[in-house]
């Protein structure tokens, strides 16, 4: 569901598709693209979208976790980390697919706290939100 009220907006251009650049207008970011070499580029220096959207996606997360534990007045640990693996890949259709898994570490949460906190995370946190439906996320915890 959109934002019934923006509160932040940002705008980026990228040229030269995976083997260009991307940039927000506001100059904060700009990156050299390059295509990983298990998608047929050269690799080397460079990011790519599926790093950027798993960057993207891992501090939402985390974000959305912190808002989520403060509406129940749950602290969360200093050291706490999520880790967003982002793949890609052909799909039955000859188009192509991402899968996501989200890993929380949340050291010194009892489990069924951290279980809590890890889905009321993954109900409110944008990125979720708005790939509920084209992709099957599960959140776990970190062994």
């Amino acid at each position: 569901m959109p934002a019934s009220k923006v509160l932040y907006s940002t705008k980026a251009t990228a040229t030269g598709g995976r083997d260009g650049t991307s940039k927000t207008h506001d100059g904060a970011l700009d990156l050299k693209l390059a295509t990983p070499k298990e998608l047929g580029g050269a690799g080397g220096e460079g990011v790519n979208p599926e790093q950027l959207f798993a960057a993207g996606y891992a501090a939402c997360f985390l974000g959305a976790m912190k808002a989520y534990a403060r509406g129940k007045k749950i602290a969360v640990p200093e050291d706490a980390e999520v880790t967003a693996t982002v793949g890609i890949g052909p799909r039955d259709d000859d188009g192509f697919g991402i899968k996501v898994e989200i890993e929380v570490s949340l050291p010194g949460v009892a489990d069924d706290v951290a279980d809590d906190l890890i889905a009321g995370a993954h109900h409110v946190c944008p990125y979720s939100d708005a790939t509920r439906g084209s992709l099957e996320i599960t959140p776990t915890r970190a062994a």
